[in-house]
Parts: structure tokens; C-alpha cells; sequence
């Protein structure tokens, strides 16, 4: 970083705290300086696909995070594999903000861009952690999506360069920012269901294929640069009625069912679930010291951890796992029951999801109401706001932000032990004092992973 660009930041981040100081109570985005183009932070996007914006896969509708993100910062650059991607993110910007944004294919030119502050990470996973770690190592605050990590090591990592930067990091777990949730963690923190012993965790199957050829790589998209460091695998495609990209194949939207570059369901709705599970059994500073693997059903054969079929969708698609931690407490994932976490106390009970807030502690509110400050405190002792604007604040500020590396990687730690549980198909003995699996070589192993040469992580 040149000393003109520390300077600059310095003199944003001063600005931008002593004004919200004064003015956090008021939910006005001038507080923060997010109204003055010399203010706003600057953003550069790193995957542009649906998550970051649906516009930009061609599609109608403003799902994603980037409408909300823009709200506090201008994109100023756009990265992504796809070349059709890339091309529609920069004339959505142009829309957003009257500039068309940078357009660049390797993201290594927007870690390298001294008037870049801020990058938003929407790869996929596989991707999540080496871009993460560089963008921190390269002077940057990070909004990443969820889940933060392919592995457990990459975790470790994250964790470990967070704290040497001090870069503001936040996970895309945006039910932290939810106030069914909030207040769900804060009626367990008040004890009004008493001593809660169990969380169980419904997050839905995941889905099957049919086989899917090998077939020609799209003129647009750069595949060895998408697989990056993954393992090197054929190009997968079979147009058909399924999903958003109406297709079965290893890439777009459907990389999730794939181990080589996610978890399936257990990284994909159990990173926001088993998240909100681990903060309101307050276990986010610690791990299980058991997972068992009730039951799992995947869609291909394993061998040692391994599917041994490519031409299908390999993660989980049924399981019921279980977690149990040194002080009794136990999470279960499950696939069916709905969506949503149930919470077990000694009083009581209470359901919740994003829909919902259910059980009898719910219903006593309106009798027996929270303490003034009671939600709050649960969010960190800040004002409630979007989950995005938590970012921006806490990157004005230079504090934690509700969703932080540190507990999300021990929420997610839960989730990828799950899946090797899942993987090997036996119970496995984890110390969270030392994150390693004892006794099993084989489990070990797949704690970490090999990086494809020449997208090892970088500085």
C-alpha cells in the first residue's frame, strides 16, 4: 500500500466515526458519510453471479447483495471467470452510479488497486478463502459470502490472518442481522427457556442429477480459471428444467453440489444455520468434541472419503448428524422437518426461522416483555441495522462486526466435520482445543486440502 492510499483511508475512517458517533441512533445513512461521493468507500467485486447480483446472470429481479451493498459503497471494479458475467456487472454499475466499472478477469488486479478499500467476495467457495487472505494481506476490508471456507484449514487461516491484518472481515451469515433471530438469542440469553441443551437444525436436502456429459467449455467462460484451485476436472453440462441456470453441470449455482468446491447443504444453509445454533448455545469460541453421522445418504459411491463417480452430483442429499460438545450441549443436522432451528432449554422451547419466532416464551413477551437494550446487547452493543450497513459501520469504526471470522469459522467447523463424518461414514472424535481429529488419519486428512499448483495462496 502507498502512503497516499493509508493516508486517504486514515482520513475516511476518522470522518466517518467521529460523524456516526454523534448521529448511530438515528438510522441516517449520512451518519456514516454513505451520501458524499469524496465519503463513500470504495468497492471492488470479486464473482458476479447470482449472489451478487440475478441482473447480471441475465435474469430479472434484484436478488443478491449488491443493490443493498451499493447503498454505502460505490463499486468501482468487477472481476469474474465469465466474461458475459463481467460485462453485465459493469453495466449495472454504469446504472447504479453513472460509471461503468473496471472490468478484469483475474482478481489479482483489484487486490493490487490502491483506491480499492473494500472487496466483496462472490465466488464460488472453493474460492472464498485464498481470495479472502490476499484481499487482507493486501490492505483490504472483506465481505465475503457465506460459507467462508472449503475446509477447516482454510478456517484456521482466515482466523489467524484476520488477526495479524486487523482488516475488518464480515461473513455473508446475514441472519445475525435478522430480528427474529436477534431476538431469538436474546430471549435465550435472558433465560426464558431456561438452560438450553440442544439445537436442532432443519436445513433441507440436497438434490440429485442425472448424469451429466462431458461437454464443450463456453466461449465466455474461463474454466481452468474458475476451477483455480480445485482439483483439474472436464467441463460438465445438461441443459434441462433445474434451477436457476436451467442446467445440471459442475459450475454456475451448481457448484454447490459438488465436494471439489463446496459442502452441499451442510456448508450451504447449515452455514447459516448451525451459525445461529453455536451463538445461542454460546459456544462460538469452542467445537464439538463429537460428530456422528446417524445417517447419510449421498447420491454416488465413496471410497475413503471420495465419490468415485464425476459425472453426477456427489454431497449429501438425506443425513441426520450429531454434535455433541464437552458441556453436554448437542446440534443436530438434519434434512427434513422444514427450515429452521429449534432450541431445547429446561423451561421450554422455541422455533425459529426467517419467517417465524414460535413457542410459549414468545407469546409471555407481551406480558413479560425484553429489557429495554436486551436486543442490542446480543448484536454487539450496536444499533440494529442491515447486515450489510454492520459492515460499513464496523469498518468506519474499526470494530468486530456481527458476523466475524472468528465464531463463523467455529460454527463452520462444526459443518465440514459433519461432512467428513458424512464422507467416511463413521463417528469422529474432534479436540477444539488444538482443531484436530484424533485417532483418524483418514478424517485428518480431509481437515486441509491440496492446492491445485499455481493457485496456492499468495503473501
Amino acid at each position: 500500500m502507498t502512503e497516499q492510499h493509508i493516508s486517504r483511508r486514515r482520513a475516511l475512517q476518522s470522518s466517518l466515526a467521529w460523524t456516526g458517533a454523534a448521529i448511530l441512533s438515528t438510522g441516517s445513512d449520512r451518519a456514516f458519510g454513505f451520501v458524499s461521493a469524496n465519503d463513500r468507500p470504495r468497492v471492488g467485486a470479486i464473482g458476479t453471479g447470482s449472489r451478487w447480483c440475478q441482473k447480471a446472470t441475465g435474469r430479472d429481479g434484484n436478488y443478491g447483495s449488491a443493490p443493498d451493498f451499493r447503498k454505502y459503497g460505490d463499486y468501482i471494479a468487477v472481476c469474474d471467470a465469465d466474461a458475459t458475467r463481467r460485462e453485465l456487472a459493469a453495466g449495472l454499475v454504469k446504472t447504479w452510479t453513472g460509471t461503468e466499472a473496471k472490468q478484469e478477469k483475474d482478481y489479482r488486479a483489484i487486490l493490487d488497486r490502491d483506491d480499492i478499500d473494500i472487496v466483496h467476495i462472490s465466488t464460488p467457495d472453493h474460492w472464498h478463502a485464498k481470495i479472502a487472505i490476499e484481499a487482507m494481506k493486501a490492505g483490504k476490508d472483506v465481505y465475503c459470502e457465506k460459507p467462508m471456507t472449503l475446509t477447516i484449514d482454510e478456517g484456521r487461516q482466515m482466523c489467524q490472518v484476520c488477526r495479524e491484518t486487523k482488516r475488518i472481515v464480515q461473513i455473508g451469515t446475514q441472519q445475525r442481522s435478522n430480528q427474529n433471530f436477534i431476538r431469538a438469542i436474546a430471549l435465550i440469553k435472558a433465560g426464558r427457556i431456561g438452560d438450553v441443551t440442544k439445537a436442532t437444525c432443519s436445513i433441507g436436502g440436497g438434490p440429485t442429477s442425472p448424469e451429466i456429459p462431458v461437454a464443450e467449455v463456453p466461449a465466455n467462460l474461463d474454466w481452468n480459471l474458475w476451477l483455480g484451485p480445485a482439483p483439474e476436472s472436464k467441463f460438465r453440462y445438461l441443459a434441462g428444467d433445474n434451477g436457476e441456470t436451467q442446467s445440471w453441470s459442475r459450475a454456475h449455482y451448481e457448484f454447490r453440489w459438488w465436494y471439489e468446491y463446496s459442502g452441499g447443504k451442510l456448508t450451504d444453509w447449515g452455514a447459516h444455520h448451525v451459525d445461529i445454533a453455536t451463538w445461542g448455545l454460546g459456544l462460538t469460541d469452542t467445537g464439538p468434541t463429537s460428530v456422528d453421522p446417524v445417517m447419510v445418504k449421498h447420491p454416488v459411491p465413496f471410497k475413503d472419503g471420495y465419490p468415485t463417480d464425476d459425472s453426477r452430483y456427489n454431497t449429501a442429499t438425506e443425513f441426520l448428524i450429531n454434535a455433541s460438545f464437552a458441556n453436554g450441549k448437542q446440534i443436530e443436522i438434519r434434512h427434513d422437518q422444514g427450515n429452521g432451528i429449534l432450541f431445547e432449554g429446561t423451561e421450554g422451547r422455541i422455533f425459529v426461522n426467517r419467517g417465524k419466532l414460535t413457542g410459549k416464551a414468545v407469546e409471555e413477551l407481551e406480558s413479560n416483555p425484553l429489557p429495554d437494550g436486551a436486543l442490542e446487547s446480543v448484536y454487539k452493543n450496536r444499533s440494529l441495522v442491515d447486515h450489510f450497513r454492520n459492515f460499513f459501520e464496523a469498518v468506519a469504526e474499526r470494530k468486530e462486526p456481527i458476523s466475524d471470522v472468528f465464531s463463523h469459522h467455529r460454527a463452520l467447523s462444526t459443518c465440514h466435520l459433519a461432512g467428513i463424518a458424512g464422507r467416511l461414514g463413521r463417528k469422529i472424535e474432534w479436540d477444539p482445543a488444538t482443531e484436530a481429529i484424533i485417532g483418524d488419519a483418514m478424517a485428518q486428512a480431509l481437515v486441509a486440502r491440496p492446492y491445485r499448483k499455481g493457485f496456492e495462496i499468495e503473501g
